[in-house]
């Protein structure tokens, strides 16, 4: 790579730190300024050697020879945050969810074909092991025609995570739980089978009534545009820790099964013809604390931007996927309704 890109991270919570210190670990990627509205000694930020803003405006200002402006605000943010960063003429790296609905996702797609820049969506699943592998047979056919889809995501997020005066659980900021905890395990149903249709489901709020205003269960049922049903059932209220995340596929030659709390584990292979692999260890999940996500594949989403802007590869997660991905929870949360109406 001929000069280090220079990145900009705005938003400094657990996964904007992430970002940051991913950035700065990369040899062909140079840091060079940070943006929150909280104060650093607020954010913990213990060293003053990066350039530090309260607003993005300011930051723009400040730098107009930075390449790649990262995105990881509050949800409700992402989309006029990237288009102010388009607008200036910069890459994009936008945390999941894209934005909260599609007509805003349409518009960052618009104005990234404007001005001829990148957007990145981050969806760091792709990156695991296990999800890549079911790409990889997925796409040669071994399972034959798909017959049903099943992902399970049993997730805590209690009130260590639902703080009262926090952004998390209000519906103009959060969206609700499959943006924030579960826009990527859509995003896998979407990159390994493609578009849904003819959706149905059930919702409830059952252990956060007095912390959000959506629901904390749902079980969605629903179609695959290229043939075969599928399910969605997912929790929040789960006590006290993770417990899983899984997805079943049964098709014309065989069966699979990921399973753990992470997606992590190949717990059964059965197809015609075809042996069980070992598949390479996971990222360790990232922690925040009192509460676990994903696995932690951010160092992945670094190197694919500067791959990718180096032209030796393209966007793992580009924008129209992102798109997507809003397109099909919206779609979702209007068989759910408005949100007050899951409160059982």
């Amino acid at each position: 790579m001929s000069k280090r890109v220079k990145f900009a991270v705005v938003g400094l919570g657990h996964i904007g730190k992430r970002h940051a210190y991913e950035i700065s670990q990369n040899a062909n990627a140079n840091l060079v300024a940070l943006c929150d509205i909280l104060d650093p000694q607020e954010l913990g930020l213990t060293s003053d050697e990066v350039p530090f803003y309260r607003s993005l405006s300011d930051l723009l200002a400040a730098h107009p020879d930075i390449d790649v402006i990262n995105i990881c605000t509050p949800n409700g943010l992402h989309a006029s945050q990237t288009l102010e960063a388009l607008e200036a003429q910069k890459h994009v790296v936008v945390e999941k969810p894209m934005a909260l609905n599609k007509q805003d996702a349409e518009s960052v797609i618009l104005k990234a074909l404007q001005v001829s820049r990148k957007v990145f969506a981050v969806m760091q699943n792709r990156y695991s092991p296990s999800v890549k592998w079911l790409k990889q047979i997925i796409s040669e056919k071994r399972l034959g025609r798909i017959f049903m889809v099943q992902m399970n995501c049993f997730w805590n997020r209690d009130d260590r995570y639902y703080k009262a005066g926090g952004w998390h659980g209000s519906p103009d900021m959060d969206g609700g739980v499959l943006f924030t905890q579960f826009s990527h395990f859509i995003d896998i149903l979407y990159w390994l089978f493609g578009d849904i249709c003819n959706i149905r489901g059930n919702f409830g709020n059952f252990a956060h009534q007095h912390s959000t205003s959506f629901e904390d269960v749902g079980s969605i049922i629903f179609d695959f545009v290229n043939g075969g049903m599928g399910c969605i059932n997912y929790s929040t209220a789960v006590w006290d820790k993770n417990l899983e995340s899984s997805i079943t596929i049964i098709g014309e030659k065989g069966s699979v099964k990921i399973a753990g709390q992470y997606m992590d584990k190949l717990a059964v292979c059965h197809i015609e013809g075809y042996d069980k692999p070992e598949l390479e260890a996971i990222n360790p999940p990232n922690d925040y604390g009192s509460y676990k996500g994903s696995a932690s594949n951010h160092c992945h989403v670094i190197d694919n931007v500067l791959q990718t802007l180096n032209g030796s590869t393209k966007v793992a997660t580009n924008a129209f996927e992102g798109m997507k991905v809003v397109d099909i929870i919206e779609r979702i949360y209007r068989v759910r309704g408005a949100g007050e109406s899951v409160n059982r």
